[in-house]
């Protein structure tokens, strides 16, 4: 609790301050306060919660398992071969300058309304982080452990599994942590253009109605979401990477 006592004071200390501003504007369609954005998520917890959460979670959690199994794959291939490497890695860096908002609309028109032209988005966001940092992570194993297995007799499958995997792990949790904010943000953008439900969709329809507090109130539930989903990435990190007490 300590350990958590500045972040907590910082916290109360920005909503305070962001109460007394939004008090001061005084026009909730410019910037609601944080009481006004609680009491909407209060009186629109039955569609929040029932219908546009469940949507915006479903999106993903289904593109950020491919993001995470895509992302391996293209890691893997790239520590195996060099040429593979050489010819994937350009292409993972140019898939990132890609405009959001400018491909998503395309995904809707070859998808329509479904659940994989957001799909499609939270991956094309996601799956970097992953790729890049596991990639790292096996390439940051050290040459003198990988030469002194060797010594021993052991196969490349048996340099990998026992010395590149350890050695990448903290590496991949970090960018599961990266990756759920962005995946989130990812499956948001695709709803806000283009979607029927979903947090993103429920956010730009408040805009419309000129609904501060029903703008932010989704926004709010998204931010939660993901630390909680970071929180729960990190409880797993500790139990898994045992070792690092050791150490």
């Amino acid at each position: 609790m300590k350990k958590n006592l500045p972040s907590i004071m910082l916290i109360i200390f920005l909503m305070g301050l962001w109460q007394i501003i939004a008090m001061v504007i005084n026009a909730h369609y410019i910037l609601p306060s944080p009481t006004q954005i609680l009491v909407k998520l209060y009186e629109l917890r039955v569609p929040l919660f029932m219908v546009h959460l469940p949507a915006t979670m479903g999106v993903t959690a289904l593109g950020l398992i491919i993001s995470i199994v895509f992302g391996l794959a293209l890691a893997i291939l790239m520590d195996m071969n060099e040429k593979i490497e050489n010819a994937l890695y350009p292409i993972i860096i140019a898939s990132q300058t890609i405009p959001t908002t400018a491909i998503a609309p395309l995904f809707v028109l070859w998808f329509g309304y479904t659940i994989w032209s957001k799909v499609l988005v939270t991956i094309l966001i996601t799956f970097f982080p992953i790729t890049i940092s596991v990639y790292d992570g096996f390439k940051s194993a050290k040459r003198e452990m990988e030469e002194l297995l060797i010594t021993y007799g052991a196969s490349k499958k048996d340099i990998f599994i026992k010395l590149k995997i350890p050695t990448a792990m903290p590496h991949f949790f970090s960018a599961i942590k990266m990756a759920v904010p962005l995946s989130i943000i990812g499956a948001a953008i695709a709803e806000w253009l283009g979607a029927q439900s979903g947090l993103g969709y429920f956010s730009k329809r408040m805009m419309s109605q000129l609904d501060g507090a029903g703008v932010f109130a989704p926004i709010v539930l998204l931010s939660v979401m993901a630390m909680i989903v970071v929180a729960i990435v990190n409880i797993l990190e500790k139990k898994i990477i045992n070792w690092r007490k050791e150490i």
